[in-house]
């Protein structure tokens, strides 16, 4: 029998499902490894349990933790899909604000006050942090990116049904600047993440003109005091320097994982 494949979706744009979706010249043949029970972008069906379970999302209410706790028992293997699911994504920078002012900010003064007392809207007002699914959950493989590299889904999916371990080597969004022959944006004036983040994009962004935002999160081994001693050097103050730094990796910045 095939693997039966599941895919789940929290706090999130969904992008990353879409890629999948969008995976075309290869889709056809993972459906031929695999069968997908659960899809919300793409069927109606579920399924009692599966082999290898997708999360897209970051994970903000008590209700979000038991689903994910009961989507992680009824799988034996567990894929953090994307940003959102490895470390919380731009919404994790609300971790930073208090539950109180953060939901003013978005409703208004007045709306908090009525909305408060709405047990329609109690879950919003009780949000208290944005986790990423291994603060909540064992996860077995990690796709990083928002959104995730769809070749990285594919090798992973080919790795799990014929038996063998993933491979996605830790080295900096600078090794694949240098392949790809890009100039350095700190030569330009510019600043970047790139040298303290996961590799893996093919420095996307990078070549398409723009800076590297860390989008894939911190590398185990990366050596964050260099980095800020070098953004500052650039004229970056401090808190702008938090703010880059928070942008994607909020839930490593804060310290909840380690360097």
């Amino acid at each position: 029998m095939k693997p039966k494949v599941a895919f789940f979706d929290f706090a999130s744009c969904e992008g990353c499902q879409l890629a999948v979706l969008n995976c075309e010249d290869v889709f056809l043949n993972i459906l031929e490894l695999v069968d997908i029970v659960e899809f919300r972008e793409a069927m109606s069906e579920t399924a009692p349990r599966f082999d290898v379970a997708f999360i897209e999302g970051s994970i903000h209410r008590e209700q979000d933790v038991q689903r994910l706790q009961d989507i992680r028992a009824r799988s034996t293997v567990l894929v953090a899909m994307g940003a959102c699911a490895c470390m919380g994504n731009v919404q994790a920078r609300s971790n930073f604000i208090a539950p109180a002012q953060n939901f003013q900010w978005v409703y208004g003064e007045a709306e908090r006050n009525s909305l408060q007392t709405d047990p329609e809207f109690w879950p919003l007002w009780a949000h208290t942090r944005v986790r990423a699914v291994k603060e909540i959950v064992a996860v077995d493989f990690e796709l990083r990116g928002c959104p995730m590299v769809p070749e990285e889904f594919v090798h992973l999916v080919k790795s799990l049904v014929i038996g063998s371990t993933p491979h996605f080597p830790a080295n900096a969004v600078c090794v694949e600047c240098k392949m790809d022959e890009n100039e350095c944006v700190f030569d330009h004036g510019e600043t970047c993440m790139g040298p303290i983040t996961y590799g893996g994009c093919k420095a996307v962004c990078v070549t398409g003109g723009y800076r590297c935002d860390g989008c894939r999160g911190l590398l185990p081994h990366a050596h964050r005091e260099a980095h800020r001693w070098l953004l500052k050097e650039k004229g970056l103050s401090d808190a702008h320097i938090d703010n880059r730094y928070r942008l994607f990796c909020s839930t490593q910045f804060q310290g909840r994982e380690k360097p």
